[in-house]
């Protein structure tokens, strides 16, 4: 690669909205696009089992930075789980270990359901990247290793049955952060007594976010130029919009830039705020201290005393 080719890769920053194809890894699919975008860095922010399809956040570049906060975003789903027959893995996957007849019927499955509506406490599966001992749970599972697994605390905000036909049940969910759908299916088919997988799952969103407003791998690709395909990202700071916005005058950059407390003038905010300057430049993240002052949380922006230092070289 050369060294200018170099410099468009670092350049590529922003978040894309993806909508997963079956069949691939979240950790291929983020391959493919960087390919796609000529982008050296790159994450995505929680993955989809590769029977899934949907919406799979991609940050790319400094936008990377940011990943941990779209974590903690709330996700809603649709899928499909066969009931009356159980996996290894707990998704269509897997080898079936385990058939038992249907002996009951959709008001007893709605019954069940509402013990998993709420605030509830769920044990990870073993086909997860969850870690015991720096292991992933998933490679120990191939090994035929069951260990234990503490359980977590997790909400399930809605839980819906949309139609159960000859053993499949559509479900529409929105939960928490951590929340395993195969989970679910596993503990409800237990539960009724039958054992149950997800036959399908499809991620609709996550925060604010829709797959219907993501891109697929395709049409990436179908795309002439990686520049064409770049200006698909969402800048990093319309990506956090749900944040409050502030100016700082421009005394004020260089320290912000540089990771010092800057004094504000204006009224302050709950939590994080998206921090500009004057020009409009996003400069990063500050947190409001309560006493008038701006503490600087994360700084995307270049400190503009060194940039003019180095431009006078």
């Amino acid at each position: 690669m050369t060294s200018r080719d170099s410099n468009k890769c670092d350049s590529v920053n922003g978040l894309l909205l993806l909508d997963k194809p079956a069949g691939l890894t979240s950790n291929a699919a983020l391959s493919r696009a960087k390919r796609q975008l000529l982008a050296s860095k790159g994450g995505h922010t929680g993955s989809l089992d590769p029977i899934a399809t949907g919406l799979l956040l991609l940050c790319f570049g400094k936008t990377t930075r940011i990943a941990g906060m779209l974590l903690e975003c709330d996700k809603t789903y649709r899928t499909v789980f066969r009931l009356g027959e159980s996996t290894e893995t707990g998704d269509s996957e897997g080898r079936v270990i385990a058939r038992t007849p249907i002996d009951f019927g959709v008001q007893d499955i709605e019954r069940t359901l509402e013990g998993f509506r709420g605030r509830i406490q769920q044990v990870p599966p073993m086909y997860s990247a969850i870690k015991k001992d720096g292991k992933p749970l998933y490679r120990l599972a191939r090994q035929n290793l069951d260990v234990e697994r503490a359980p977590r605390d997790v909400t399930v905000h809605r839980l819906e049955i949309l139609d159960f036909k000859d053993s499949l049940l559509s479900l529409s969910l929105a939960c928490s952060k951590g929340f395993y759908v195969r989970s679910l299916a596993m503990d409800l088919g237990r539960i009724l007594g039958c054992g149950g997988h997800v036959q399908a799952l499809r991620r609709e969103s996550i925060g604010r976010f829709r797959v219907k407003d993501a891109i697929t791998l395709d049409e990436l690709a179908e795309m002439d130029t990686p520049e064409q395909r770049q200006e698909k990202l969402i800048p990093t700071d319309r990506a956090l919009d749900h944040l409050p916005r502030f100016e700082i005058p421009d005394e004020i950059v260089s320290p912000f830039c540089q990771g010092q407390t800057v004094p504000s003038a204006g009224s302050g905010w709950d939590g994080l705020g998206r921090i500009y300057s004057s020009e409009g430049n996003f400069l990063g993240l500050g947190e409001w201290d309560g006493s008038g002052k701006i503490c600087p949380r994360k700084v995307f922006a270049p400190n503009p005393s060194s940039a003019q230092a180095v431009g006078k070289r």
